[in-house]
């Protein structure tokens, strides 16, 4: 009897750590008549993509550090509008602020800053069918955590179960894509450098979702 109590009790360890579920915070940032009109010329203007709403048909995640050392910052630098200095007067140059639609503060916790298929601004090339994950932090004061590893592993098997995502990549990655059908930037010369999340974070994750079967990046020429 004490035998078979021993064997359950293990059964349903496993079930629920199995089953474990993370609840996503709702702290949106401010998506007024403003931004969507940005987001919209925004599509238009880096993309060629003219659209009555600022949607996106979700193909990839992208996983990010912001470098700054708590979420309160981290949010305060998304949330207004438009990006610091901005002049309107100037031609071509848009004004719309980065963003992302998750964030990931230090402990874990998962906040979403936009609905998942509205577009936000966190990657060149690829915002109109990328999903942005944000994570508090990534100096080397301030690395980033296993609670954050956890939650993006776990966030990332949520939303390819939830959409047709082909991709899983990090920041730093994201030029690769430069002569895939997916990549619609128009200005050759719009390129930054990008090391986030680490190579290591990535792997990390990529081993824990391997069974999810993203597709192989494209090989740079």
């Amino acid at each position: 009897m004490m035998k078979k109590r021993v064997v359950y009790f293990v059964l349903c360890l496993v079930i629920v750590s199995c089953s474990s579920t993370k609840t996503i915070v709702e702290h949106p940032i401010t998506f007024n008549e403003e931004r969507k009109i940005l987001t919209l010329e925004y599509l238009q203007n880096r993309y060629g993509l003219e659209q009555d709403s600022p949607k996106i048909q979700p193909k990839m995640i992208v996983l990010h550090w912001t470098v700054i050392p708590t979420f309160e910052k981290s949010f305060e630098a998304f949330d207004p509008v438009t990006l610091p200095n901005w002049r309107p007067d100037i031609k071509n140059v848009s004004g719309l602020n980065v963003s992302s639609q998750f964030m990931v503060d230090r402990d874990g916790t998962i906040y979403q800053l936009l609905p998942e298929t509205t577009m936000a601004r966190h990657v060149i090339g690829l915002n109109h069918c990328a999903i942005g994950v944000e994570n508090v932090g990534g100096t080397e004061e301030l690395p980033l955590t296993k609670a954050q590893l956890k939650s993006n592993i776990w966030l990332v098997k949520y939303l390819k179960d939830k959409y047709d995502i082909d991709y899983l990549i990090g920041h730093y990655e994201y030029t690769l894509f430069e002569n895939h059908p997916l990549w619609l930037e128009t200005d050759e010369g719009y390129r930054t450098v990008k090391t986030d999340p680490g190579p290591q974070f990535m792997a990390n994750v990529r081993i824990a979702v391997k069974n999810l079967n993203f597709k192989d990046l494209p090989v740079k020429q």
